[in-house]
């Protein structure tokens, strides 16, 4: 068993079971690129503060690097023993360059070293999840720009409520990616800001100087609070909560793919190489994507639960119960990053059949409301003109018609305000191109939903740019 960094304390090791239990470093050893530039920043700043030597402070800096490359090509022992991947560096750091690595955590707790390294990591891990957003957003765009002359049945309730253009309905999911967009920026924000340096909990009797640590990790404020500092995790809650609507907003577009491909509805037809088969029955074509998606919604939802229940009685300061914000956190990332990832495949893979849908609206009562506006249109109050339009569609479903098989006498019959260009009127595809209230449906109104989507997107790469920039590269 290794010796405990810690044990100076103790006359007697923990019991096997108990380090296992506690130990870390089977999911918290992904954060090592944080810990060791966290780590380098640190000893650079303790150097320039004349607490340790330039001497140590090169040791330690070279140190460190050569253990990045063993983490990178794979030779590094990562041990149990050593509970974290804070403890599992340090000790190989002393064992590779003596003394001058047992002077590194001078001024520092695991408490605000693990905050420093988790600010960073879900900093980096949101500006990737945010190229991925930008990335389906595209794809949503390119979808609605290829077809966009398709005409499907809105729906209500999932009842057929009016036609509305295929395009409206990918932009309208483009609109809930941005507001995720908009979303894990917050989170961004909230995560850019610097803890090391307050210590276990109330600061250190040392001379540091914490902007120093900020400037060289790119930070954007430094905690005024050191209580704060190593107890705060809202920014894992938000990210959780972020991620939890995005992939409740993927898990309503996969119940629609997941319909639209049944042989019901059969508007659309998935790539080949985004379904799978049955082993019994042979004529299957599964959407395992839509519904995988769907399924992992749930346990995103669980993870921030989790968080939320965990942090919701913890006192001040630091509690081991926040080593718990982490595998959530961790399992939550990869979900949504492999969601956003093939949900973009699987989009610009779809095949829209314009035909199915255009049958869908002309078979059904969809154009029942353009009825009633026409008659609006003529001059008669619209609750009796709904009442109109309400017993046409009675007339219809009587005598086994739609609406646009009624002859003009039998549009007569329900009110002499019916005239030759009803038929015109309810078209399914005037219908759509009349509803040009801005936002609306109509083609026109698309096209500039379109346009503001290319403007949003520069402005969302533009955003993912700058966060570049700030990427710290050891």
């Amino acid at each position: 068993m290794a010796e405990q960094l810690w044990g100076g304390r103790f006359t007697k090791s923990t019991d096997e079971m108990i380090n296992e239990f506690q130990a870390s470093i089977h999911f918290d050893k992904r954060m090592y690129h944080e810990d060791i530039a966290g780590s380098i920043a640190h000893a650079e700043m303790l150097s320039q503060c004349n607490i340790i030597s330039a001497e140590d402070c090169k040791k330690i800096t070279t140190g460190l690097k050569n253990i990045l490359q063993e983490i990178e090509n794979g030779t590094f022992s990562f041990s149990t023993d050593l509970e974290d991947i804070h403890m599992n560096i340090e000790k190989r750091l002393t064992e590779n360059i003596g003394e001058a690595g047992g002077r590194l955590h001078t001024a520092r707790s695991r408490n605000d070293q693990v905050a420093l390294d988790t600010h960073m990591y879900v900093r980096r891990e949101t500006t990737a999840v945010e190229k991925l957003i930008l990335n389906l957003q595209q794809a949503f765009v390119e979808t609605a720009k290829k077809y966009s002359d398709v005409i499907m049945p809105g729906y209500t309730h999932l009842q057929r409520a009016q036609p509305i253009l295929f395009s409206h309905h990918m932009l309208a999911y483009f609109s809930m990616l941005s507001r995720d967009f908009s979303r894990f920026k917050g989170v961004y924000e909230r995560c850019d800001i610097m803890p090391l340096g307050a210590g276990a909990l109330a600061g250190t009797t040392f001379p540091i100087n914490r902007k120093i640590v900020a400037d060289k990790l790119n930070f954007a404020d430094i905690y005024s609070n050191s209580l704060d500092a190593v107890s705060d995790r809202d920014y894992v809650m938000e990210f959780l909560s972020a991620a939890s609507i995005l992939m409740v907003h993927l898990s309503r577009i996969s119940e629609e793919i997941t319909l639209w491909c049944s042989r019901e509805f059969s508007f659309i037809e998935l790539d080949d190489a985004h379904c799978t088969g049955s082993s019994m029955m042979p004529q299957k074509k599964n959407p395992d994507v839509s519904e995988l998606v769907r399924g992992k919604t749930g346990r995103v939802i669980g993870h921030l639960m989790a968080i939320l229940t965990t942090v919701k009685g913890l006192p001040l300061a630091y509690n081991k119960d926040l080593q718990e914000d982490k595998e959530g956190l961790f399992d939550t990332i990869d979900t949504i990053k492999f969601s956003l990832a093939v949900y973009t495949q699987l989009l610009r893979g779809m095949t829209v059949k314009k035909a199915v849908m255009l049958k869908a609206v002309q078979e059904d009562f969809s154009n029942a409301t353009d009825l009633a506006d026409y008659l609006v249109k003529k001059g008669m109050p619209f609750r009796q003109a709904h009442s109109v339009a309400g017993k046409a569609v009675h007339y219809c479903i009587k005598n086994k018609k739609w609406l646009e098989d009624l002859s003009i006498d039998e549009f007569k019959k329900l009110s002499k305000l019916f005239d030759t260009d009803i038929h015109a009127a309810i078209n399914p595809e005037n219908c759509v191109k009349n509803r040009n209230s801005y936002g609306g449906t109509s083609y026109e109104q698309v096209e500039n939903q379109l346009n503001i989507a290319r403007e949003l997107m520069d402005k969302e790469q533009q955003l993912l740019d700058s966060y570049n920039q700030k990427q710290i590269i050891i």
